[in-house]
Order: C-alpha cells, then sequence, then structure tokens
C-alpha cells in the first residue's frame, strides 16, 4: 500500500509533472468528446489522415522558429479545407479524397525536413510524443484550443449528429451539410493537434477512437455515450502517465496500451454487447446511431 501512495503522490513535487497531468488530462477529454461523431461517422480514417496532415506545419514551424502546435494546426485546418471541398464532388468518395492529400501533406512535410538539419530529436517527440517536456507555453495552448473545441461541439452537437445520420435528409431540412462537414474535420484536426505531445503522430489516433469505441459498447445513447468518451480518455490517459513514473517506460505507449486495455475489457463485459454479457440479457438490435437521432429529435 505504501508503495502505490508513493507512486501517486511522488511525482507531484516535480513541475514538469504538472503539466503533463495536465495536457494528458485535456487530451483525453477533448479527444473523448470529438472522437465520439468520428466513431458514430465511421471515420476514423479521417483521424489518421490528419495526424500525417499536420506533419509540414510542424516541420515549418521549427525551420522558422515558431510554436510547432500552431504550425500543426494551420497545416492540418487547411488540409481538412481542401479535404472537405473535394470532397463534394459525388464521383469521388470521401476515403479517396483524403488518402490524396494525406499523402501529399506528408510528403510536403518530408521536403521541407531534408532542408532543415538537425530536426531529427525534435521528429522523434513528434513521433512518439514528449508528455514530460512540456512547456507552460505548450499547456496554455492545450487548454486554451481544448476550450473552444469542447463549446464548438457542445454547440454544434444535435446539428453534426443530425448530418452523420442522414445526409440528404440534413440538406433537405435545411442543415449546412458542407459547413457541418468542415467543422468536424477541423475540430479532429486540432483535437489531434494537441493531443501530439502526448502520444505522438503515430498513436495519436489511438486517443481519438478507442475512448468513442469503448463507450459506444457501454451505451447506445448519445448523451451517454458524450459523458463516457471522455471520462475513458482522460481516465486511461491518467492511467498511463502513472504507470510510465511507475515503470520508467514509454507515456505515450502506455497511454494507448491502457485505453485499449478499457476497450478490450468493454469488447469483453459490457452489459448489452460485450461478447460474455450475461444471459437474459439479448445484444440490442438499435443502431447507436439511431438512438442519438431518437436523443436528438426528443
Amino acid at each position: 500500500m505504501n508503495a502505490v501512495i508513493d507512486v501517486l503522490a511522488g511525482p507531484w513535487e516535480y513541475d514538469f509533472w504538472r503539466r503533463a497531468l495536465l495536457v494528458a488530462l485535456l487530451s483525453g477529454l477533448v479527444c473523448g468528446v470529438v472522437g465520439t461523431h468520428v466513431v458514430l461517422r465511421g471515420m476514423a480514417f479521417i483521424g489518421d489522415a490528419v495526424a500525417h496532415a499536420v506533419f509540414p506545419g510542424i516541420a515549418t514551424a521549427f525551420v522558422l522558429g515558431t510554436n510547432l502546435v500552431i504550425g500543426g494546426a494551420v497545416a492540418g485546418v487547411v488540409t481538412a479545407l481542401l479535404i472537405a471541398v473535394v470532397a463534394q464532388n459525388r464521383r469521388l468518395k470521401e476515403d479517396s479524397v483524403i488518402g490524396i492529400f494525406f499523402a501529399a501533406a506528408f510528403g510536403l512535410g518530408i521536403v521541407i525536413l531534408s532542408a532543415a538539419p538537425g530536426y531529427g530529436g525534435s521528429l522523434e517527440s513528434f513521433l512518439f510524443g514528449s508528455i514530460l517536456g512540456i512547456s507552460d507555453g505548450d499547456v496554455v495552448s492545450v487548454a486554451v484550443i481544448g476550450a473552444i473545441l469542447l463549446l464548438t461541439t457542445g454547440l454544434l452537437n444535435g446539428r453534426l449528429v443530425a448530418a452523420t445520420l442522414d445526409r440528404e435528409q440534413a440538406r433537405a431540412v435545411g442543415l449546412p451539410v458542407f459547413w457541418l462537414d468542415l467543422a468536424l474535420y477541423v475540430m479532429v484536426t486540432l483535437a489531434i493537434v494537441i493531443s501530439l505531445q502526448a502520444v505522438g503522430n503515430v498513436l495519436v489516433l489511438a486517443l481519438l477512437v478507442t475512448p468513442a469505441a469503448a463507450a459506444r459498447l457501454l451505451t447506445d445513447r448519445l448523451g451517454v455515450m458524450t459523458l463516457l468518451a471522455p471520462a475513458i480518455g482522460a481516465g486511461g490517459s491518467v492511467l498511463g502517465l502513472y504507470l510510465s513514473y511507475a515503470f520508467d517506460l514509454a507515456a505515450g505507449g502506455l497511454i494507448v496500451l491502457s485505453l485499449t486495455g478499457v476497450f478490450v475489457l468493454c469488447w469483453l463485459f459490457a452489459p448489452r454487447h460485450g461478447l460474455l454479457r450475461r444471459p437474459g440479457r439479448p445484444e440490442s438490435t438499435t443502431d447507436g446511431a439511431v438512438g442519438a437521432l431518437v436523443e436528438v429529435k426528443s
């Protein structure tokens, strides 16, 4: 018991730990909320695409000596805008457009990187995360962007769900589907950018998708899912961070593994949708998105 208390209380005397814990909490919360819409829409690929799309912005910001978070955000938003515009052409499927632009963005990042000697160390942090090296300025950036994202998601929640469930009906009732698509792409971009320092470019998709996927196994209601996903994201991020301190292992990897462990438990033991659900509790045939529509209309 004393050993557990030492692990929980020990790192609090360090400023870098408090900054890391705050960013882990914010990243988990924001990605959980935004990831709810990503999972409902079945667009996990956009998360992977945006994670690559921010690469040229990060590289450019390093070359210019400016804030890496801002650089990544600008590049990601520009790429998201291009995807949203080009994807309106009905002859092109959204996943094809995403594939084209994220490959182009990553290629541009490589070209910029080749002209920036000495970027290797920062590149490693970008790829695998460096949550214990976060500065006060980074914490402020993450907090401001995170607050804006949570507010925006709350304001657009019902409209985003309606556009997800039936795009043609959403257009028929006058919803601006294109602008809602663009808003969601930008929200995903910013959620990924603020999470890069926690888990890195390689693993950031897990922070966006895994908590929301676990929450979907636990409930058919969008409102409940929207609460569970950020709770799982924040809890898993904090758990991974403490495990990193206790065993002196990579924080980003342990955060993702902690979230994956929660997902596996939900997949096995979720009351209605788990593989080992209790007898007498049949699996619901109601899709989570349909339940969300009922909730929105009510």
